[in-house]
């Protein structure tokens, strides 16, 4: 009995990033939540090997996200890959299993249902699906006792979207979910190099400039990229200097920190001195940017904790709650959901 019990799998399903913790040999999954689909039927590639395809792929292949927004929006492909990744992890003998599945708060219930159904009908032989608040796993996988804390303030810088709730004693007191995230932050960089240098970049080359703007400041060297001028239609190579880079997503910063404030004025005295006491917790794999938690701490004059592992909090969270009985109450069944 022991051994069909150890079968067990947290899912945190990112827009960016799928994060899947295996009971088995204890290890966290992490790989591109993407799809390459060839001539509109055929699966061509997924996972990390459709990200390296992706912005060079010809016409006939076609490379998506299927989440968006936090939420499922290609409900085929999505089952598509949770079944195959799986499959991998499992080494092509899928067995029983429990499913705890981390969902965004600020979602309808029709959308919460959908991420029960995907892993329903994604064919790996679920048992039970338990559904978790994104935030309460963040909470625990930062290493906070969730069911016992109070006044916990998390915030998830996401590739979509930023989560921003604050936590008490295992729930969830208020919540809010909004648009900005890393991709917007590309995008900005994308607008500000193609107005400043008339060079047209791609996304993947944004992404590189974002994740290396620390050490390119600390080296005090611009960020060397390559793309199309939009002159001449001829590719080029230029060195783009990081005050650029920096002004370009201080708007994007600003609105994170706007809402947060707007969480802070909501929330109840009480927690709130539990707040100031504590700190804001920052993770979600577009958190580690440059200055975001320095400006945090100065827009609200709070300490910003940062975390070691942001893109996997979550999934560490589920992870704990699969492990540890003390937190198996914060997952919860949907109703009209055979246990």
């Amino acid at each position: 009995m022991a051994v069909v019990a150890n079968n067990a799998f947290g899912i945190d399903l990112g827009t960016s990033n799928i994060k899947i913790y295996n009971r088995a040999d204890d290890e966290v999954f992490v790989e591109k939540n993407m799809i390459a689909i060839e001539n509109k039927k055929n699966l061509f590639a997924y996972g990390d090997s459709a990200f390296e395809m992706y912005e060079k792929a010809p016409g006939n292949i076609h490379i998506s996200y299927p989440l968006s927004n936090g939420v499922i929006a290609d409900i085929q492909n999505m089952e598509l890959l949770v079944k195959y990744f799986l499959n991998d992890m499992m080494k092509g003998n899928i067995k029983p299993a429990d499913y705890y599945i981390a969902v965004p708060w600020d979602v309808t219930e029709v959308e919460k249902r959908a991420f029960k159904d995907l892993i329903k009908e994604s064919n790996v032989k679920a048992r039970k699906v338990m559904v978790v608040d994104k935030a309460v796993a963040d909470g625990l996988g930062l290493g906070i006792d969730v069911k016992n804390s109070q006044g916990v303030l998390v915030v998830n810088v996401g590739f979509d979207t930023t989560e921003i709730s604050i936590l008490s004693l295992g729930g969830i007191v208020l919540s809010k979910l909004i648009k900005v995230g890393g991709r917007k932050f590309d995008d900005a960089i994308k607008a500000a190099v193609r107005r400043e240098y008339s060079l047209i970049i791609g996304g993947k080359t944004a992404e590189v400039v974002k994740i290396s703007l620390l050490e390119l400041e600390e080296s005090q060297t611009g960020a060397v990229v390559y793309g199309r001028d939009i002159v001449t239609g001829l590719p080029v190579e230029r060195e783009i200097p990081t005050k650029l880079v920096d002004e370009c997503l201080i708007e994007h910063f600003n609105t994170i920190i706007d809402n947060v404030k707007v969480i802070l004025e909501r929330t109840p005295p009480e927690l709130a001195a539990d707040i100031y006491r504590h700190g804001i917790y920052l993770t979600g794999g577009a958190s580690q940017v440059s200055k975001l938690a320095q400006l945090m701490s100065r827009g609200t004059g709070l300490k910003v904790n940062v975390t070691d592992n942001p893109v996997t909090s979550v999934a560490l969270g589920l992870a704990k709650i699969i492990n540890e009985d003390n937190y198996k109450t914060v997952a919860y069944a949907i109703e009209g959901m055979s246990k």
